[in-house]
């Protein structure tokens, strides 16, 4: 007999916003704590690195508290997006890459950025 669990989804929901703000929040939060050692790493200038840094930032928050959900989190598939790219086209890391540094993990984060999308992050947001 399966358990009908349904009843917890927006709670589920929440949680998953919430993992996914801690995940943009942190990084931006480096970023923009050294934005030229973290650009360097990348790739990317210190603007770039800044910029890329308060849009997670920004992404982050917004998902955590449910304003403007579904923009939020569409933002964040534009980062992940580009994070992707990086590593498949320019980096030519492959979908495990070398010592787990693959870009499986940014396609689980952009797919649960799609799925904030599609339900609009739950019902505990407030203002969609």
């Amino acid at each position: 007999m399966l358990l009908d669990l349904s009843r917890f989804t927006n709670l589920a929901l929440l949680l998953l916003r919430l993992i996914v703000a801690f995940i943009f929040i942190e990084s931006g939060r480096r970023d923009l704590k050294n934005p030229a050692e973290r650009g360097a790493g990348m790739g990317t200038s210190k603007t770039f690195t800044v910029i890329l840094g308060l849009g997670e930032v920004a992404g982050g928050l917004g998902v955590a508290a449910g304003v403007l959900t579904q923009l939020a989190a569409l933002g964040l598939v534009l980062i992940m997006l580009g994070a992707i790219q990086k590593k498949m086209f320019v980096w030519k890391t492959g979908f495990w890459g070398e010592s787990s540094y693959g870009w499986h993990y940014d396609l689980m984060i952009l797919l649960m950025n799609l799925v904030i999308i599609a339900t609009a992050g739950g019902a505990y947001v407030l203002w969609k």
